[in-house]
């Protein structure tokens, strides 16, 4: 046991560690997803998320500790990002003919999922920095968090909600949108995209190459428009 102890200190001092138990978690449950024959209930960064912390619970890891060591998962955040313009530039042609629908869409999608999340928070009665890590729950990680920041919200917190908004809307919107019968993969892709950004967008490609590309345009157009919405929506109402 003394033997398993001081291996264990020396490997948790590696910064590979994290990264590869990281690698290793998603490819679990992305194994595990396949298996299902890719039910939307069994995601794989939900149970990704769940291995690594019992990993951590398990062997009484800091979180800054595994952070230190998977920290390069969090700075590709930034390219994946960026990325989405290709997307964006290979659907132009669509997006033209549906840039009215789209835009309506957009504002509606974005400005609901602030005032939803602030009004039920406020509801229960959440004030102060709990309250503004919240607003921008449904926009990609990197622009969240510096939302977060800006108005006053805690951005570790918020990057846990964006993980679970993310992880809801991948499990939930196929079912979802085939009880309300919508065919249409552009407006299928697009809520999603809007609704639950690149976690969403994942499960988009999954199911449709159209629905994933318009679920990527969703979920760049709102990180543009919830970085401005929000600020002003939070300075109007909190």
């Amino acid at each position: 046991m003394n033997e398993f102890t001081q291996i264990w200190t020396y490997l948790a001092e590696e910064p590979l560690l994290w990264l590869t138990a990281t690698l290793i978690a998603y490819s679990l449950g992305d194994a595990a997803f396949r298996a299902s024959k890719k039910k939307p209930y069994v995601n794989p960064v939900l149970i990704a998320v769940m291995l690594l912390a019992l990993v951590l619970w398990g062997t009484a890891t800091p979180y800054q500790t595994y952070f230190e060591g998977a920290q390069f998962v969090h700075f590709m955040l930034g390219p994946a990002t960026v990325a989405l313009a290709a997307p964006l530039y290979g659907n132009l042609s669509k997006i033209r003919r549906s840039a009215i629908p789209m835009f309506c869409a957009l504002l509606a999608g974005s400005t609901t999922a602030i005032l939803s999340a602030l009004g039920v928070t406020y509801a229960l009665g959440i004030r102060g920095e709990v309250l503004m890590s919240i607003a921008p729950k449904s926009v990609t990680a990197p622009v969240a968090l510096g939302i977060s920041e800006s108005i006053g919200g805690s951005p570790t917190l918020t990057a846990v909600l964006v993980i679970l908004t993310g992880v809801m809307g991948a499990v939930m919107a196929t079912p979802l949108l085939n009880l309300l019968r919508i065919t249409d993969w552009r407006a299928r892709g697009f809520a999603v995209g809007v609704a639950s950004h690149g976690i969403g967008t994942a499960r988009a490609f999954q199911v449709n190459e159209t629905a994933g590309a318009f679920a990527g345009i969703g979920m760049g157009l709102n990180a543009m428009l919830t970085a401005v919405l929000a600020p002003l929506i939070v300075s109007l109402l909190v």
